[in-house]
């Protein structure tokens, strides 16, 4: 016996009735956007949209010149998340992904980005092998983000 399954036409019967839910809540939801946004909600569904089109409209690019065409200058960043990255000064973007500063039993511990520790996108052999004494290091009072940025940025050969 073979079970043929289709899709059927028109809504779904659960988004039907979310829909008429919705419909027949509608002055309540409106009077809660409004009492949050301050009156905003209602005023932008009531004016009118601009008329301005984007013909004729010139548009400059403001920068030094292209990214592509400037050396990189990579530093080590540890962002306010724990994220361990190299970036470009001269662009803010991000180069590599080292790994991350997690919290295991109450201590801060610095983790590679490898597939052992479960990331998804691992570090490639380079820089694994650079960065492989710094797996697992613990950061206290002593040793810093800072100091450990300072150290890892030794390892790679990157000078600020």
């Amino acid at each position: 016996m073979v079970e043929i399954i289709s899709r059927r036409d028109g809504p779904r019967r659960e988004d039907a009735e979310i829909k008429q839910l919705i419909e027949r809540n509608r002055s309540v939801i409106t009077r809660i956007a409004d009492h949050i946004s301050g009156g905003a909600y209602s005023a932008n569904k009531t004016a009118n949209p601009p008329t301005q089109k984007a013909e004729g409209l010139i548009i400059h690019h403001v920068g030094s010149g292209s990214a592509s065409s400037a050396e990189a200058l990579p530093y080590i960043r540890i962002s306010l998340n724990g994220r361990v990255v190299v970036v470009d000064r001269n662009t803010g973007r991000q180069i590599h992904y080292l790994g991350e500063i997690r919290r295991k039993n109450g201590v801060e511990v610095f983790v590679l980005a490898t597939k052992e520790n479960g990331f998804i996108s691992p570090l490639d052999e380079t820089f694994t092998d650079a960065l492989s004494d710094f797996d697992g290091r613990t950061l206290e009072s002593k040793y810093t983000e800072e100091k450990l940025a300072e150290e890892i940025s030794s390892a790679l050969g990157i000078t600020t």
